[in-house]
């Protein structure tokens, strides 16, 4: 599977942006899905993730009630709507697929990876 991410850029606190994935190679609709997301000098962080139908989303506690992951098997896309966003939201986002189809947190979860999209908050 060979992801794209698109959709990132500069956006003012309390902006919003929306990420797009595209999957090519093979379909990844029966695989959960998710973002992560690395910050200068951090760790690669866990965002969000949606399992294989789009049924069921997990988000961690700094984007809950602002980031809302969704996905198009259809398109075979994987999205992440970001609103209200602050500086602490920049970073380079990146999406990725499970081999499984429920959600995982842990980035070892997931075995294909994008090339990852720049995101910047300015306040």
């Amino acid at each position: 599977v060979q992801l794209q991410a698109s959709g990132g850029g500069l956006v003012q606190a309390g902006g919003s942006l929306r990420l797009s994935c595209a999957a090519s190679g093979r379909t990844a609709s029966n695989n959960a899905m998710g973002w992560f997301r690395q910050a200068p000098g951090k760790e690669r962080e866990f965002v969000a993730s949606i399992n294989w139908s789009g049924g069921n989303a997990y988000y961690t506690d700094s984007v809950k009630g602002r980031f809302v992951i969704s996905r198009d098997n259809a398109k075979n896309t994987l999205y992440l709507q970001m609103n209200n966003m602050t500086p602490e939201d920049t970073a380079v986002y990146y999406c990725a697929v499970t081999l499984g189809s429920v959600i995982r947190s842990t980035s070892q979860s997931y075995r294909y990876w994008g090339q990852g999209t720049q995101v910047t908050v300015s306040s």
